[in-house]
């Protein structure tokens, strides 16, 4: 983690790079490649770009790759994270627990060469608690949904 507390970026790029100053996850446990939106302390909308090398494939399954659920929510989690700390640099690097999923549904499979949208609501907010409405998109066509909850470790 950086010594260096300074404000986060205001505007784009939210690339690989800056997500990597936010977020304490490394490769190959990092699932959001950019961040399109923000609107900070309401949502964030971020991309996954899922390629044939991702080292869940070979196991998940051999002849017909899919990404596994629990990573894609994953994934929407980590796009929370960044909503969380975004306007809020004293937080950058600290973990942030994810503390509860509700209502997940998996709609439709995630496969190599899919661009994955990643679209994250706040429900509801308090100093180390929230809840988010969280979608994620292929095509437009929802492939996973669900409410996320996650907690500042203090």
């Amino acid at each position: 983690m950086s010594e260096d507390k300074g404000p986060i970026s205001d505007g784009p790029p939210y690339d690989h790079r800056w997500i990597r100053e936010v977020l304490p996850h490394r490769h190959p446990f990092l699932f959001v490649d950019k961040v399109l939106e923000i609107d900070p302390g309401q949502r964030i909308v971020a991309l996954k770009n899922v390629t044939a090398d991702e080292p869940f494939f070979p196991g998940h399954f051999p002849q017909q790759p899919i990404m596994p659920g629990v990573l894609v929510v994953e994934a929407l989690a980590q796009t929370a994270g960044i909503l969380a700390v975004h306007d809020r640099p004293e937080l950058r690097g600290e973990i942030i627990y994810f503390v509860g999923i509700e209502k997940a549904r998996f709609r439709r499979p995630i496969v190599p060469g899919d661009s994955v949208r990643l679209e994250v609501e706040v429900l509801r907010w308090r100093s180390f608690h929230a809840r988010f409405s969280c979608t994620a998109r292929v095509e437009g066509e929802v492939c996973v949904e669900a409410i996320c909850s996650s907690m500042l470790k203090t």
